[in-house]
């Protein structure tokens, strides 16, 4: 698919940036307020091979305010954004995954798969039902394609819905490559904007997003044993539900 061959270009992917990064740079920083904490975790890691595990709130905002913060940090930001002009030479050394059947092919979400999608097939849920189908060996050999040539984003539990349930492909990936585990921690993206993050909810909120350290594994660990180190991380588990719950409306 053209779109597909194109996003590895990178000139074309620095052009999306820019005119994504200053699209969606007043919803994140000016007309809400974004905090940052824990970007010292972002120096001197590899160029390939780093897997950013973190929770889920909206479809495109979250990665959109993560891909700021990289290329922040890339022009010698430390734990904010600053004016965006790092869009005249952006980080783009990344991909993120992305639900198929939120990717649906239109003018929008071709241009977010220009700038580094990779599109999987959810196993638990197509067309709003539940479903139960095997992992598709494609869409996991791409995700491995991509870890082994730069970072990559991914959300666990594939869901928006606070406190689901993590998704062992992630444990697995992580099994077999190796990768350097970074969680983030997100919030009040849920409450500034509507599902899909186009649309504003509320304006003025605080939106805050924490790096935190590298996860360390033995890489013995079972599978159970890694999403739940995983989902601890990203303060999804149940140790946190309790308290979180009065964050987040009724689902």
């Amino acid at each position: 698919m053209l779109v597909d061959r194109l996003k590895d270009i990178v000139i074309v992917r620095k052009l999306i940036y820019a005119v994504i990064g200053v699209i969606t740079y007043p919803g994140l920083a000016i007309i809400n307020k974004i905090k940052v904490s824990g970007t010292e975790n972002l120096e001197k890691l590899p160029k390939s091979n780093v897997l950013f595990v973190s929770n889920h709130q909206t479809y495109f905002a979250d990665v959109m305010a993560m891909l700021h913060i990289f290329c922040a940090v890339k022009w010698g930001r430390k734990n904010r954004l600053g004016w965006p002009v790092y869009f005249l030479n952006p980080f783009v050394n990344v991909n993120f995954v992305a639900a198929e059947e939120t990717m649906k092919d239109n003018l929008l979400t071709r241009i977010f798969t220009l700038a580094g999608a990779i599109k999987i097939k959810r196993t638990w849920r197509a067309g709003g039902k539940d479903v139960k189908r095997e992992v598709d060996a494609n869409d996991y050999g791409k995700i491995l394609e991509a870890l082994s040539k730069r970072w990559v984003i991914t959300f666990p539990q594939g869901t928006t819905k606070p406190f689901a349930p993590g998704r062992k492909g992630t444990a697995h990936i992580i099994k077999e490559m190796q990768p350097i585990v970074v969680p983030l921690v997100i919030n009040g993206f849920w409450r500034a904007f509507n599902r899909k993050g186009l649309r504003f909810k509320k304006k003025g909120t605080q939106l805050s997003i924490q790096i935190k350290q590298p996860l360390s594994f033995t890489y013995e660990e079972s599978i159970d044993e890694i999403l739940e180190k995983v989902m601890d991380a990203i303060e999804q588990s149940s140790q946190f539900m309790l308290k979180g719950k009065h964050q987040f409306p009724a689902l």
